[in-house]
């Protein structure tokens, strides 16, 4: 079996063994980066999700091959000292509770925020719909989205 290559937040990583795992074993177990979390294994709740080629995609049911050549980046590939304006406005407003699906809500809202630098509250909802808080913190999740647009505009 060929390895499979792919850059792993901005570093070459290559993985040997069987291409139809889960990207997020793969990150998880081969990389050791744990902040990515497992929570449904079906791609429903939103905790799993990584980069993909900057788009937001649900590891958990994603098979390592996709990733072959491409850019996977992580909750911790954002930023190097927990500085990029989302994870700021986390802090900030005090967004997680139990903190479970967190890793999921800023991976997302990165990804919104990219592609839509002063998102309505309708954007996003829709940016975030289906990414599970079981705690219900979805308003700081809004509010802090928001803050983190006023910071990357600062």
């Amino acid at each position: 079996m060929a390895p499979i290559s792919f850059t792993l937040n901005n570093k070459n990583f290559s993985f040997e063994g069987d291409p139809q795992m889960p990207l997020l074993w793969v990150i998880r177990d081969f990389a050791g980066l744990k902040g990515t979390k497992f929570g449904c294994g079906i791609a429903q709740c939103g905790a799993c999700t990584v980069h993909l080629d900057g788009t937001p995609v649900r590891s958990c049911s994603l098979p390592v091959s996709v990733a072959a050549g491409k850019k996977v980046t992580t909750i911790e590939g954002i930023s190097d000292n927990i500085d990029h304006a989302v994870q700021k406005a986390w802090i900030e407003l005090q967004v997680p509770q139990c903190g479970y699906c967190q890793s999921g809500q800023v991976m997302a809202a990165v990804a919104l925020l990219k592609r839509t630098p002063n998102p309505t509250d309708k954007d996003i909802d829709t940016a975030m719909q289906g990414i599970i808080c079981r705690c219900g913190t979805y308003p700081r999740i809004r509010a802090a989205i928001h803050r983190a647009a006023g910071l990357m505009k600062a």
